[in-house]
């Protein structure tokens, strides 16, 4: 899993998780994480967290070692995910709707790379509504 410093704090913020780690156990157990920052931030007591910056391709490459060919989960940072979608790393895009609705905001992906991106299901996950994407490179 891999996520921006704005997510990555958001998390730790909004669920408390610095006052109780044993939340973030619970929803990604021993999951591998990849934080990809600039600053300095707090690591989740007990959890595999790796903070990094610069360039996601060899990121990218230690994540695929560490997946054993399983997904390899973006959450988050509409940038980041377009960082690996410029480097051609990207075979899908999951995106989960919720139901909020907001007045105004940030793009989902601040990236072009809608031209790429096909629709390929819609299903529906309690709340939310997921849109699986295929990503051509």
């Amino acid at each position: 899993m891999a996520m921006g410093a704005t997510t990555y704090q958001w998390v730790l913020d909004h669920e408390h998780l610095l006052d109780d780690p044993a939340k973030w156990q619970a929803w990604y157990g021993g999951t591998p994480t990849w934080v990809f920052t600039h600053r300095s931030l707090p690591a989740v007591p007990g959890a595999d967290i790796q903070f990094v910056q610069g360039d996601v391709a060899p990121v990218h490459a230690t994540m695929r070692a560490a997946s054993s060919d399983r997904n390899i989960w973006l959450v988050g940072g509409g940038d980041l995910v377009g960082q690996f979608a410029d480097k051609g790393l990207l075979n899908e895009i999951i995106v989960s709707v919720a139901p909020v609705t907001l007045g105004g905001g940030a793009p989902l992906l601040p990236r072009r790379i809608v031209g790429r991106m096909t629709l390929v299901s819609v299903e529906r996950d309690r709340q939310f509504a997921n849109l699986t994407y295929s990503v051509e490179p």
